[in-house]
């Protein structure tokens, strides 16, 4: 990351003090426009971005009933709190086909 974010700076000074053309920058460093862009636009690399969110196939229904268990959870004293394995276990009751790890980051979202 560091050298990539030296080369990200070096391109940036070269073009803010016009040494070089931006044709010229992109012809000597073999990159496209798009990237000239992105390198003229943001102070530091941006990363990696998704498009968009993955679907949930399995446990896109049931995440209403994890809210829903959360909300009522909170007029409980804590220790009658409903656990992630135990919100697992119902929602497996009710018919839930995927596995336990992505309910525990379901419920550590909420």
């Amino acid at each position: 990351m560091y050298k990539e974010m030296d080369w990200w700076t070096k391109i940036r000074l070269e073009l803010r003090h016009a040494e070089t053309s931006k044709r010229e920058v992109m012809r000597r460093e073999g990159i496209h426009w798009d990237t000239l862009q992105k390198v003229m636009t943001h102070s530091e690399p941006p990363g990696y971005r998704m498009a968009s969110p993955r679907p949930k196939p399995k446990l896109g229904p049931y995440l209403e009933t994890i809210v829903q268990i959360i909300q009522d959870d909170k007029s409980v004293p804590k220790k009658q709190r409903h656990t992630a394995t135990r919100i697992y276990d119902r929602l497996k009751e009710m018919g839930y086909q995927g596995k336990y790890t992505q309910v525990k980051q379901a419920v550590s979202r909420r």
